[in-house]
């Protein structure tokens, strides 16, 4: 059959009526049941791997053909390391308590009402994400632990391997005796299909974007639901005059340089000025053997002659490469100053020894994660004992930060009365 806009409309609705019969069952099944459905997937995705490497290694000849980078290629590839993983984060997905069901609070009014409020699944979720087809199974093993269904939209680039994911997914969930639909890929890669999943209100509750900047704002533009979003990842580190200066090389030469294409690498490092002539050819040093290029504001530049000078829009920029933007501060309060003018709300941190600069820090930088003295990599589903994570939201509302099953509920109140009327 011709793919035409009609057929393709059709398509879709009926996903959606899928994913919404699904996620009905899946709200009211037990967190027993729901834990043993996510460990069956974990099991399918490793009975699968063969199929699954093979649509693997078929996106990345693709990849490699159509020149994508190393690092995209890299962020691609699966291996049989890549099954574990996915099916290790399952488990632990599994393993954790249930966000569904949980009272938030318990009150009794003088007529006698009591009202709970407690947790509730959000319903169906659509998921949007580029490159890395392990995001297939973390966030269908995230969204049904949380009792949502969802319809997972991945890039053309892992189109295949996220087939393959998927397919064995939505089997388990099948097996264990939900509706057909819990788990759900978009059959197509075109932008046509998306703009009309994301007006797709009666039928999907949630949007969640995750990848570049682009594909957000697109997301933001064109969808008539509710979007979590994470714009990018501008992280910030301040090196205070009062701190250990050996410590803290080793803790911005890990935030830049250990994984710079991540959204949690560092990008712009403020040092104190009272501090600057003895940090810096100590930074430069440190940089330098990395082969990170530096870039500085002016007192910074006249410091270091070999970098070249930032101009203000780099000081906004995500450079996700061995980039790294320097400016000297007078203090923390500049530090802090500079951070919310050019951050994007997603990680900074103050190395020091002051308790009180920390804690001003702290309370002052408007970001979704905060650090004291460690390195904003750390910003991860996985290293803050989610498990996996649906993505790092730069949002204020509903959820900030890494995503867990915990940030895919919603509430409702109940009410227990015995005739009360008003």
């Amino acid at each position: 059959m011709t793919l035409t806009t009609e057929n393709m409309r059709d398509a879709l609705c009926k996903m959606g009526e899928k994913a919404v019969k699904a996620s009905r069952a899946l709200a009211v099944l037990p967190a027993d049941a729901k834990a043993a459905c996510i460990c069956r997937m974990a099991d399918e995705l490793e009975i699968s791997a063969k199929e699954i490497l093979k649509a693997n290694d078929e996106d990345v000849k693709k990849a490699i053909v159509n020149g994508l980078s190393s690092a995209m290629v890299d962020r691609l590839t699966i291996g049989e390391k890549g099954i574990k993983n996915m099916a290790d984060g399952l488990r632990a997905v599994a393993s954790q308590t249930d966000p569904v069901g949980k009272t938030i609070s318990s009150t009794i009014r003088p007529n006698g009402l009591k009202i709970d409020k407690v947790t509730v699944p959000i319903g169906v979720i659509a998921i949007i994400y580029e490159s890395r087809p392990n995001v297939t199974s973390d966030a269908a093993g995230i969204c049904l632990k949380a009792g949502n269904a969802v319809i997972l939209r991945g890039g053309k680039e892992a189109f295949a391997s996220n087939q393959a994911i998927a397919a064995a997914l939505n089997r388990a969930a099948v097996l264990c005796g939900l509706p057909d639909g819990a788990v759900q890929l978009l059959p197509w890669t075109n932008h046509e299909a998306v703009n009309m999943m994301l007006k797709m209100d009666e039928y999907i509750d949630l949007v969640i974007p995750r990848g570049g900047e682009r594909l957000i704002r697109t997301v933001m533009a064109e969808s008539t639901i509710p979007v979590i979003k994470h714009y990018k990842g501008v992280c910030h580190l301040f090196v205070d005059r009062d701190c250990d200066l050996e410590m803290a090389l080793d803790v911005v030469e890990n935030a830049k340089c250990q994984r710079p294409g991540t959204c949690n690498a560092l990008e712009t490092l403020l040092i104190d000025r009272e501090i600057a002539s003895t940090f810096v050819p100590m930074l430069v040093e440190r940089m330098e053997s990395r082969g990170v290029e530096l870039r500085g504001g002016v007192d910074f530049c006249k410091m270091v002659p070999s970098a070249k000078e930032a101009s203000d829009e780099d000081f906004y920029n995500e450079y996700l490469a061995l980039k790294l933007s320097c400016r000297i501060v007078d203090d923390v309060y500049q530090a802090v100053d500079h951070i919310n003018r050019y951050g994007s709300k997603h990680s900074d941190g103050i190395l020091t020894n002051d308790t009180s600069k920390a804690e001003f820090f702290i309370a002052n930088v408007d970001t979704s994660t905060v650090y004291h003295n460690a390195s904003t990599r750390f910003t991860d589903g996985g290293e803050f004992g989610l498990g996996a994570e649906i993505g790092i939201s730069t949002d204020k509302l509903h959820a900030r930060g890494p995503m867990g099953a915990n940030e895919l509920v919603s509430t409702k109140f109940i009410v227990h009365g015995n005739g009360q009327t008003r």
